[in-house]
């Protein structure tokens, strides 16, 4: 069978596992926590289970089936601004128990029981960070640009584009709310690449996403820094603000920022540093941050 077919074959079979064992599920993925989120609940009429001399069968059923249930919201995760993580999966950069231990390393917690003991339920969290981590396949960073002429300018402890608002696709005659993505990449007006998965140390790529997602209210908190503690953490106290002029990509994940703004990044040894930290966050529309499963 080809892998496309695969891929197909998979999602079908999750929708026969939904009808034949009663098993349901609902939640979202959550770019700003870089989780996918579930809710998973087994109606135990439906598979002849009584509580609660069966509960630890209705438990085993439920930890069976999750996978199956969200395998498709993950095959449908965009890593970059083409592809997806079941195109990676039909080209065999991702081998299917790979991806499968995405989902059987989830964090559960364990099964409860309605009030009225009809239904039991658990909650399923996949974390994206893992995710991303997992196809981090350089050993070390490309170099920065470096400037033959750089500008002097300040040092900061970050780099925040904000992108919240609908922006021009790049090469389109459209406008669009960027979206999130696993690997986005960052591009100045003169369409030269400023930032990429490359440019970051493996090391830290492998630990967390090349960028943080945000909404704005995040960034206009009553805090000497202006940020909330999350982002502060990564971003720090003297973060460089950057409104996104456009948008680039078949799907628009990649910020296009004025190249003024990218000569004061590309301008310092500390600002280059930044980059190859990922200390990074892009500002999207609260509506893109989550979708429903």
């Amino acid at each position: 069978m080809k892998r496309s077919a695969a891929v197909i074959f998979l999602c079908f079979l999750t929708l026969g596992v939904y009808g034949q064992t009663g098993v349901g599920i609902s939640g979202s993925v959550n770019w700003d926590r870089m989780e996918i989120n579930a809710a998973i609940n087994l109606n135990l009429s439906s598979v002849n289970l009584r509580m609660p001399a069966e509960r630890i069968r209705g438990e085993e059923i439920l930890y069976a089936e999750y996978p199956r249930l969200l395998r498709p919201s993950l095959l449908n995760i965009p890593v970059d601004s083409s592809e997806t993580l079941g195109d990676l999966l039909e080209r065999g950069e991702i081998s299917l128990p790979a991806f499968d231990a995405f989902l059987g390393s989830a964090r559960k917690v364990p099964p409860a029981l309605s009030a009225d003991l009809g239904t039991l339920f658990t909650a399923v969290t996949v974390s994206l960070h893992q995710v991303s981590g997992a196809l981090i396949r350089h050993r070390r960073p490309w170099e920065v640009t470096r400037l033959l002429n750089p500008m002097p300018g300040t040092s900061y402890t970050g780099i925040i584009i904000i992108a919240d608002e609908a922006l021009t696709v790049h090469g389109r005659h459209t406008d669009a709310l960027p979206l999130p993505c696993l690997f986005p990449k960052i591009w100045d007006t003169g369409m030269n690449l400023i930032y990429e998965r490359n440019m970051v140390d493996p090391e830290i790529a492998a630990k967390r996403s090349i960028v943080r997602y945000a909404a704005a209210e995040s960034i206009f908190r009553p805090t000497p820094s202006g940020l909330s503690p999350e982002l502060q953490e990564l971003a720090g106290t003297r973060p460089l603000r950057i409104l996104a002029r456009g948008v680039f990509g078949i799907r628009p994940t990649d910020p296009v920022i004025d190249q003024e703004d990218a000569l004061l990044i590309l301008s310092s040894e500390e600002n280059r540093r930044l980059l190859q930290e990922g200390r990074v966050v892009i500002v999207l529309n609260p509506e893109v941050l989550k979708s429903p499963l």
